[in-house]
């Protein structure tokens, strides 16, 4: 282990993961490494799951993002999770958020680290971070993701490392550890290029506080990316030429701003066609790369990538692996409040794609809950960069469930990234281009650019009697969430338009 271990004293420091687990107790808040199924803590959070059966207790689990290996579907089977945050994916633990029993904070996951150091949050008791490697000084190599890592193992009273021996030691470099100051005075963050380095290779931690090392030799769970079908090759399409229109009006140069897409098939997809587009030396600004990211450096088109995770496929995760020193210039990862950080979104000009469940003829998204109600992932980072990005583009196929559902609606029940954060909106239909419009010239431009043709008539009903209502963003309250009403009752929207 001392290849690994470079701090000698922690080699006395090395237990099983079911004694590492007993440094955790009823009550604590947990931190874990982890964003996107990347970089994630593998072992300890399973042994506590087991232990939790025979002793229960509650914790509240904070990460970077979402976590693999179904470790929030054990933790909430077994019991553990009172309270969760900034972000889920799991089907099992949506059910027990979604029933009252598992309080989820659902958070911009470029806010979670300036609520923990400002106490707005409870400090972390007990911190579980998947390294690479430990300095000579005690310090932590991440692995795959950096995400909240450094804040959680920075503030919590006893770390717990989880050393993965399956991620090579060569992985080491790949990371730009630097941080924000304190408040008052905080100093700007000077990146001012998405390959830009800023910090060190490692989280600085008091090795003293590392109470227990864990060996462990799993592989990242591997993301769950449905292959392009013919709608996402339409959106992507659609976004190609509203980007080249840009390109023509002398907005962008062909390298355009710096890319930013959200986690999911349909995002992925989406920029997997900018591959055969006629942009060149492209940059990307993200929090999380995707396959899609690999094959545009593959192609030549992308030069950089910075991020704060790498969650991709198994095939494409073994590509990165086997050809590390390929990569080592071209991608970077950073803490999730870098790579989060409005100040340096908006200083970029970043281009942010991200993936809406539904919006509304006026251009407002809601990217979390089913029918308003019911919590499907969280908001992620979507609305860090949609607030703050050059150009705030969303995506999403107009029907889902087979036809029984637009996903243009005449009002969306939930609101993540509202009118006035919404740039561009883009379907298989085609794109909306909202800038500069008011209400009344958004709503008849999405409905025919975007919508279904199924659903395209009674969307322009519904818009006719809203006009007669007035107003600066007309409305007919009494129908305004009729669609979604017929969905909840009989799992379709199609009776609104006759069907």
């Amino acid at each position: 282990m001392t290849d690994r271990i470079r701090y000698a004293p922690l080699l006395k420091r090395i237990v099983s993961a079911e004694e590492a687990s007993l440094h955790i107790q009823d009550g604590m808040v947990v931190g874990m490494s982890g964003f996107t199924r990347a970089g994630d803590a593998k072992a300890v959070p399973h042994a506590l799951a087991h232990r939790a059966k025979l002793q229960p207790l509650k914790i509240t689990l904070i990460t970077g993002a979402s976590l693999g290996h179904d470790t929030d579907k054990i933790l909430a089977e077994a019991g553990v999770l009172a309270r969760r945050l900034p972000f889920q994916v799991d089907t099992a633990l949506r059910r027990r958020i979604n029933a009252g029993e598992v309080l989820f904070l659902d958070q911009h996951l470029g806010e979670t680290v300036e609520q923990l150091r400002s106490g707005s949050l409870p400090p972390v008791d007990v911190a579980i971070i998947e390294v690479a490697a430990i300095t000579e000084q005690g310090h932590l190599v991440p692995t795959t993701s950096v995400g909240n890592s450094v804040v959680l193992a920075q503030q919590a009273k006893k770390i717990v490392v989880e050393l993965n021996r399956s991620v090579p030691a060569a992985i080491e470099g790949f990371h730009d550890i630097y941080q924000t100051t304190d408040r008052p005075g905080r100093a700007p963050i000077s990146l001012i290029h998405p390959g830009d380095r800023l910090g060190t290779t490692a989280i600085t931690v008091d090795p003293e506080r590392i109470v227990a090392v864990v060996e462990t030799g799993l592989e990242d769970s591997p993301a769950k990316i449905d292959p392009p079908d013919e709608d996402t090759k339409s959106i992507s399409r659609h976004l190609s030429h509203f980007l080249e229109s840009e390109v023509a009006r002398g907005n962008l140069t062909r390298s355009l701003l710096p890319l930013q897409a959200g986690i999911g098939s349909v995002a992925n997809a989406v920029l997997m066609g900018l591959i055969h587009c006629p942009f060149e030396n492209l940059t990307m600004y993200s929090e999380v790369l995707q396959d899609s990211a690999f094959h545009l450096i593959d192609a030549g088109k992308l030069l950089v990538a910075s991020a704060s995770s790498i969650t991709v496929s198994e095939g494409c995760y073994a590509r990165f692996m086997q050809n590390l020193d390929h990569y080592r210039n071209r991608i970077v990862l950073r803490p999730q409040e870098i790579s989060n950080s409005a100040e340096v979104i908006r200083r970029l000009g970043v281009i942010g794609v991200n993936t809406a469940l539904e919006a509304d003829i006026y251009g407002n998204v809601n990217s979390t809950h089913v029918n308003g109600t019911h919590m499907m992932n969280g908001i992620g980072g979507s609305n860090d960069f949609a607030h703050n990005a050059q150009l705030a583009i969303f995506v999403t196929k107009s029907l889902a469930k087979d036809g029984h559902l637009s996903s243009i609606v005449p009002m969306v029940p939930h609101v993540d990234s509202n009118e006035h954060d919404v740039d561009v909106l883009v379907t298989e239909q085609g794109y909306a281009d909202l800038r500069g419009l008011a209400p009344r010239e958004r709503a008849p431009l999405i409905i025919e650019r975007c919508a279904h043709p199924d659903y395209r008539e009674a969307l322009h009903t519904y818009l006719r009697e809203a006009l007669q209502r007035g107003g600066h963003t007309p409305h007919v309250l009494e129908k305004a969430l009729s669609w979604h009403l017929a969905a909840r009752e009989t799992g379709s929207m199609r009776s609104v338009i006759g069907v």
